[in-house]
């Protein structure tokens, strides 16, 4: 596991690799993830936030710690998780340059 954010009202978002996921350090909150294309490509496929934790912009701070990671491992991301691709990406489009482009989908 490594520490990916965390400090300064940010929340501590740990990678767990071996579970193939991004989590708060108390893991209640998580982003999943597949590797396809020979660990090129994260495919992010579901993110979860407990009801207790919501509106605390948990779900924002994991998928900005997993676009930061691919980003500094030289991989894509396909946004399958429907929050990421239809909120996330919506409000950050900065973050659609790390996105996996539709025609590169045969090589998946």
């Amino acid at each position: 596991m490594a520490n990916i954010v965390g400090g300064a009202g940010i929340p501590m978002i740990v990678w767990n690799e071996e579970g193939k996921r991004f989590e708060t350090n108390d893991k209640e909150a998580y982003l999943e993830y597949k590797l396809k294309n020979n660990g090129k490509v994260l495919d992010l496929v579901h993110t979860y936030v407990p009801p207790s934790k919501r509106g605390l912009g948990l779900a924002s701070h994991l998928t900005v710690a997993a676009f930061n990671h691919a980003n500094s491992h030289s991989l894509s991301v396909i946004p399958s998780c429907s929050y990421i691709s239809g909120t996330f990406l919506v409000k950050n489009p900065s973050w659609n340059s790390v996105v996996y482009k539709e025609n590169d989908a045969s090589n998946l």
